[in-house]
């Protein structure tokens, strides 16, 4: 009898040990064995990897917004976890906004838990919001399972998810902080926006000027010494100015418990090549210019910046605006969670980086900040996530396969290296076909 549910071999597998020829041994849904190639493993399902894949963990996408329920005519749970197994990532966390209501009570979180039942193709996990009013809601969100709590220091888009303010954000810290609870923050500061330029028009460099780099500085500074004051852990979100970097290096120094994310698009885009009118590239905060770019890689690069996630953000094509092409009117957000992986590879191979690099950037250290214990490796005792790349193919995104809802992406028509041939979650391939995800909370994996 074979002694294992599945094996996979593979002359390219990416393990602690960096990318190494491997057997890799599944029993139950959890990698059992990692022995070198030649072992003669037997399992019911053996797999033999081709020369040209490499066997990597699925990726741990911990800023995903799924819309789901209230505005699911966005995105949803079957169509976002289908693109996400389509691009190699096993497990999301769904931000608390932008579904109706946001998850900043337990009633909403069991409302939002109702709703993914049954539809996911991957693992789902849950952050809760931090909104001025709901302190008392907080506690009992952390009892209920959610990774941990979103805040916006600027307005987030939507009415029904509020900013808190300097004084309610250290005083949510320091609560947070009494049960070792994490916040995560958009940053952005209210004022210095109000008083930049209006976002209006076709124009990118427009809307540039009306999210500058000032205005993430300045709220990253203020939420560094909240932190500071409250000894909380924090955790910096989709960071796009360069300028933080040297603030955020320092306060690592002090023993400030902060880590950090940056997004694809950061990575990939350059405001200079934004055409006017494009308004699939608006995101907040902005795309901003080449040499930012390339600054945020060298962070990646020393560790100042922790890992890659995606920040979908998807909406129905019409609130783009793409027939006004008027960056003002338009929706905020990038659509990107099937194409994360081939986007950052095919940027992250020009610049010297290894597949060991890419996986480390958006497998283990997600899985790490998120407090996923069993996920973000290829190791014993892991849970037997993997997608099985290979990275020298290359192809040219076709909006009309990808797979979430609303298929309105910047990426349109990007040549990409980097093919995603398939996907599995606990041992078992993902086909899109049979939903096999759990919805998953803190501490449970």
């Amino acid at each position: 009898m074979a002694s294992y549910d599945l094996v996979i071999r593979g002359r390219r597998v990416i393990t602690k040990a960096g990318e190494v020829p491997r057997c890799v041994a599944v029993r139950d849904g959890v990698v059992v064995a990692l022995e070198p190639l030649q072992a003669r493993l037997e399992g019911e399902e053996t797999v033999d990897l081709a020369d040209d894949e490499v066997l990597i963990p699925g990726l741990v996408d911990s800023h995903v917004h799924v819309n789901e329920p209230g505005r699911t005519e966005w995105e949803g749970y079957a169509t976002a976890t289908r693109a996400a197994a389509a691009g190699g990532v096993t497990t999301i966390i769904d931000m608390p906004l932008n579904s109706i209501p946001p998850t900043c009570t337990v009633e909403a979180l069991e409302v939002k838990r109702k709703a993914a039942a049954g539809q996911c193709h991957v693992d789902v996990g849950f952050w809760g919001g931090a909104i001025p009013g709901n302190l008392g809601d907080l506690r009992e969100l952390h009892d209920a399972g959610v990774f941990g709590f979103k805040c916006f220091m600027v307005h987030s888009g939507v009415d029904e998810f509020p900013p808190l303010d300097a004084e309610q954000l250290e005083e949510y810290l320091g609560v947070l902080r009494s049960y070792g609870a994490k916040m995560i923050v958009h940053a952005e500061d209210a004022v210095a926006i109000e008083r930049a330029p209006a976002a209006q028009g076709r124009h990118y460099g427009d809307f540039l000027a009306s999210r500058p780099r000032g205005a993430e500085n300045l709220a990253i500074a203020h939420l560094i010494e909240a932190a500071r004051h409250t000894g909380a852990f924090v955790h910096l979100l989709h960071l796009s100015s360069s300028d933080a970097i040297p603030m955020v290096r320092t306060a690592r120094r002090d023993g400030i418990q902060i880590t950090v994310e940056t997004c694809p698009h950061y990575l990939t885009f350059e405001a200079q090549a934004i055409a006017d009118g494009a308004t699939q590239f608006k995101c907040c905060p902005p795309i901003r210019e080449a040499d930012n770019r390339e600054e945020l890689w060298r962070a990646l690069g020393r560790g100042d910046i922790d890992c890659i996630v995606s920040d979908h953000s998807p909406c129905t094509p019409d609130l783009k605006r793409l027939d006004l092409g008027d960056f003002g009117a338009a929706w905020g957000g990038i659509s990107s969670l099937q194409l994360g992986l081939p986007a950052v590879w095919t940027e992250a191979r020009l610049r010297g980086y290894t597949l060991v690099d890419v996986v480390r950037w958006m497998a283990e250290r997600p899985a790490y900040i998120a407090r996923l214990q069993l996920k973000g490796q290829i190791d014993r005792g892991y849970q037997a996530d993997f997608a099985v790349f290979a990275p020298d193919e290359a192809f040219v995104v076709d909006p009309s396969r990808l797979h979430h809802r609303n298929p309105v992406t910047p990426y349109a028509y990007r040549p990409l290296a980097g093919v995603v041939r398939s996907t599995w979650l606990r041992g078992r391939r993902v086909t899109g076909e049979e939903p096999l995800g759990q919805l998953i909370s803190r501490g449970e994996v």
